[in-house]
């Protein structure tokens, strides 16, 4: 497939097979995403990769983590701002009510909506969960070449047949991960990952989140 195949091929899947992924094919993923845009080529990424043993541990770790501390760990790297401004809150709303209707479950019923979200913390069933690490010294703009990386890496994987949902829901239990990971003080876990074969049967996977049109977005300047 061609960039342009893939960039809109890609979705975030939420429900997974239980077909393995093999350390290799993680790393062959990694080794393409690591020729990410990196400004003065400070490649400030660092990756964790869980399965088996160790991705049942971060998964028991979130479900104490969050029951101890409904509210989370994201501390002052918040996942979305307190007060978002139109357009963006809207979006936010309508991708929410999407997602939660196709699943069949109405705003009411709160009990379900909170089991559907704890699925984050189980990577949605996918063997394989990857956590994203900066350096706390980073600026904006290595925050953004992260996000290559990540952008990157997920679209190597659908070029493979695989499939990734990113997840900041895990900025949740940031503390408790970071401890768990025994990383240094100054490395802070940005978000995670799953990754695996999507389970094309499930109906959560044929969401598609709409898109703004070009026109409202950019403005182009000087052409004939």
């Amino acid at each position: 497939m061609s960039v342009a195949e893939l960039l809109k091929k890609r979705i975030s899947v939420r429900a997974f097979s239980d077909a393995p992924v093999t350390a290799e094919q993680v790393r062959d993923l990694l080794e393409t995403a690591r020729w990410s845009p990196s400004g003065g080529n400070l490649q400030p990424w660092k990756v964790i990769a869980v399965s088996g043993a160790e991705k049942l541990a971060v998964e028991r770790l979130a479900l104490e983590a969050l029951l101890k501390n409904p509210k989370g760990e994201a501390g002052e790297h918040l996942i979305y701002p307190e007060a978002l401004a139109e357009p963006y809150r809207s979006r936010r709303y309508k991708i929410g009510e999407d997602l939660y209707g196709l699943m069949g479950i109405p705003r009411e019923d709160k009990v379900a909506r909170m089991r559907a979200l704890s699925r984050n913390y189980q990577f949605f069933g996918a063997p394989v969960g990857l956590f994203f690490v900066i350096d706390r010294a980073m600026g904006h703009g290595q925050w953004a070449h992260m996000g290559m990386f990540m952008q990157s890496l997920a679209l190597a994987a659908e070029e493979q047949g695989l499939s990734t949902c990113m997840q900041e829901a895990w900025a949740m239990v940031r503390e408790s991960l970071h401890r768990h990971l025994e990383l240094p003080e100054h490395e802070l876990l940005y978000c995670g990952m799953a990754l695996g074969y999507a389970d094309r049967s499930a109906v959560v996977n044929s969401l598609r989140s709409e898109r703004a049109p070009v026109e409202e977005f950019a403005v182009l300047r000087g052409f004939e």
